[in-house]
């Protein structure tokens, strides 16, 4: 299981850090990612990282301005998100994908563990 917290209100300009820890280590060898879905829209990717955190990959509209870490020892992924936009006003979803250790899939199909999401509110 994922659980992703870190999520709030905040003004634009300002920054957030968002946390998904996986209950348990085997998630350490597999892509992790964040995704995002805003009311009315589809979810859409935000960021991914590789099993030893040595690629990445972002979105355009967050490249630049957020951070995907990751401490396998603690089993969590981490988002530093900075500079943000109302655009990023969305419910983030941490995701995993047994399918892959290295290449990260920027859409949803690949993923079978989803968190249950954490708000994300940036006020202009």
């Amino acid at each position: 299981q994922l659980q992703a917290f870190g999520g709030g209100l905040v003004q634009a300009g300002g920054s957030l850090r968002l946390s998904c820890a996986a209950s348990e280590r085997t998630f350490s060898t597999y892509v992790m990612a964040w995704f995002r879905q805003a009311p009315g829209k589809e979810r859409e990717f935000v960021a991914g990282i590789s099993r030893t955190g040595g690629s990445t990959s972002y979105a355009d509209s967050v490249n630049g301005r957020f951070t995907i870490s990751r401490e396998n020892a603690k089993t969590t992924v981490y988002l530093q998100m900075n500079i943000l936009k109302p655009d990023d006003t969305a419910v983030y979803y941490c995701a995993t994908t047994r399918s892959s250790s290295y290449f990260i899939p920027r859409n949803t199909g690949p993923y079978d563990y989803w968190g249950h999401g954490t708000q994300v509110t940036v006020s202009s």
